[in-house]
């Protein structure tokens, strides 16, 4: 069986391929950005004395959870557009990215809330430091220090799922190699491109991720703790 691959033919188009490839960074950097506040909101809210405001959250957690990216994408896509509001694809993407990785993010960081141990606030207290320089200090960053390999990891998983915004024309790295391959009939070589570009950009944005953590938590810079 000859196997005929043609690579050049695919080349030509870098121009779109660079092009989804930007959009999909951007998708990835907006999403991480908004769904980190939204995590730390939802992992307060999560932790709520008041009832309400704790099963509020739980069922935003719950429902993103247990539901398919791709349908979430829809509800959003199509709901909006039932209500008369028209955004572009790329808007509608990076919302439904948000609220996704929104609800992973908040666990990951209401387990690095529940991490730290009492004693240690209780200590704080002791040294009459206030509410606020207590949760900052003592619970919140100390908290999402413990967790930040989990969250970048869930990052980088999430600007790999933005695939599936190809579904709403958002015009992303694999929504170009869907109109390049139709438009080539090279289905196989564009899609081996497209992993290895996908693959590139895991490492870029894990390397990213690492700088950021020397810079942020210079504690584990001085212990050589692996981020």
């Amino acid at each position: 069986m000859n196997i005929n691959l043609d690579f050049a033919t695919i080349f030509e188009r870098w121009p779109a391929f660079l092009d989804g490839a930007l959009l999909t960074l951007q998708l990835a950097f907006i999403a991480t950005l908004l769904g980190t506040v939204i995590g730390v909101l939802g992992a307060i809210g999560r932790r709520s004395h008041h009832p309400i405001v704790s099963r509020i959250c739980g069922i935003y957690v719950e429902s993103i959870r247990n539901t398919p990216l791709l349908v979430q994408i829809f509800l959003v896509y199509f709901g909006l557009a039932s209500l008369g509001l028209k955004f572009s694809a790329f808007a509608v993407a990076a919302a439904a990215l948000t609220i996704n990785v929104g609800a992973y993010t908040t666990e990951i960081i209401r387990a690095g809330f529940d991490s730290i141990p009492r004693g240690q606030i209780e200590a704080a207290e002791g040294l009459a430091l206030s509410r606020a320089q207590i949760y900052w200090h003592v619970v919140m960053w100390p908290a999402i220090e413990k967790v930040y390999p989990s969250l970048t990891s869930q990052f980088v998983l999430l600007m790999l799922a933005s695939s599936v915004t190809s579904q709403i024309s958002a015009e992303e790295l694999t929504a170009v190699a869907n109109y390049v391959q139709s438009d080539t009939y090279r289905a196989f070589e564009t899609y081996i491109l497209v992993a290895l570009v996908y693959i590139v950009l895991s490492l870029v944005m894990r390397a990213g991720f690492w700088l950021l953590g020397l810079v942020i938590f210079p504690r584990r810079r001085r212990l050589g703790t692996p981020l």
